[in-house]
């Protein structure tokens, strides 16, 4: 059982400690009973995180979270990349009253799940489905361990 998660940040200051970020993302996996995983979570600017928008989405201007799943690891492992973009994840938690720590650590648990292949739909209901409730239970879990 291995589970490897590698946090970096491109040039961009956070509100939360890259040992923070790396904890979450796997509490998320150990909740999610996944025993082999090789994750990465990069923070980027707005720029950089428009190009991958555009590059793999065709997407304009950049967005909170992108999470690209690979090849499975092993039978009951995976593999992904997970970006986030704190500057917009700063004006998202502004724009909804969020404490910006919570917001950046939502958009990690959202981009986990994602990686381990849960959807949710594009509009508004995105907020009543499956994947929504469960990322705001691990959400809750991971403020509480702070």
């Amino acid at each position: 059982m291995t589970r490897l998660v590698h946090v970096a940040a491109e040039g961009v200051r956070l509100p939360v400690s890259l040992a923070r970020v790396e904890r979450t993302a796997l509490a998320v996996l150990r909740a999610e009973r996944v025993r082999d995983a090789e994750l990465s979570v990069t923070f980027v600017s707005d720029r950089r995180m428009a190009s991958l928008n555009w590059e793999h989405l065709r997407h304009r201007g950049p967005t909170d979270v992108i999470s690209f799943e690979f090849a499975p690891v092993g039978a009951t492992g995976i593999a992904g990349d997970i970006y986030v973009a704190p500057a917009v994840a700063r004006r998202n938690a502004l724009a909804h009253g969020a404490p910006i720590r919570e917001e950046m650590l939502r958009l990690v648990i959202h981009g986990v799940l994602h990686v381990l292949g849960h959807d949710h739909p594009v509009d508004d209901e995105r907020y009543a489905s499956a994947m929504w409730r469960r990322q705001e239970r691990l959400l809750r879990s991971a403020m509480a361990a702070s």
